[in-house]
């Protein structure tokens, strides 16, 4: 059992891999809900926080740092260590996805699972890019059926060099 409020991925080979059950958007009233089945509740900060998530283009992902500085400016009273705490616990939950990307430390992006998808990122200026791939999925599947684990997320991160990069170096 987990504590994430997501199930567990599936990989069918006849069919794109998906995640079984419903999808959440993670509305606020959704959040909220989910909070009050464990036990905690929709403060201001949290509603803060994942408001910065529902105003990013498509594709975005931040640090901590990022969501803090982004909510500076409405929300000055909103600490750098509440926004490490609320991104641990909505991470945790399963409504952000926690990503290691080029830098070394942690990004969050909306988990909407509909949209499964891996990261290319260019270890020298930290551009990323989504793509998708069934085949990493795939992959991640059979690795935790065979060791009898359930796959609660497969991500593939490629680390790279950009076009950009490439042709400053050469």
């Amino acid at each position: 059992m987990t504590d994430s409020i997501h199930p567990p991925i599936t990989a069918d080979e006849n069919q794109s891999p998906s995640v079984s059950g419903k999808v959440s958007p993670y509305s606020i009233p959704a959040l909220r809900a989910e909070l009050n089945d464990k036990g905690l509740r929709m403060t201001p900060q949290r509603e803060a926080i994942l408001n910065v998530f529902h105003t990013l283009p498509k594709g975005e992902h931040l640090s901590a740092e990022e969501i803090h500085h982004n909510l500076h400016s409405e929300h000055p009273s909103i600490s750098l260590s509440t926004v490490y705490r609320t991104v641990k616990m909505m991470a945790q939950m399963g409504v952000l996805r926690e990503l290691e990307l080029a830098e070394g430390h942690k990004h969050y992006e909306i988990n909407l699972r509909e949209s499964h998808h891996h990261h290319l990122t260019c270890v020298r200026c930290t551009k990323t890019i989504e793509f998708k791939s069934s085949s990493a999925l795939k992959v991640g599947a059979a690795a935790a059926e065979k060791e009898g684990f359930l796959l609660l997320d497969c991500q593939l991160v490629v680390h790279a060099i950009c076009p950009t990069c490439q042709r400053s170096i050469l």
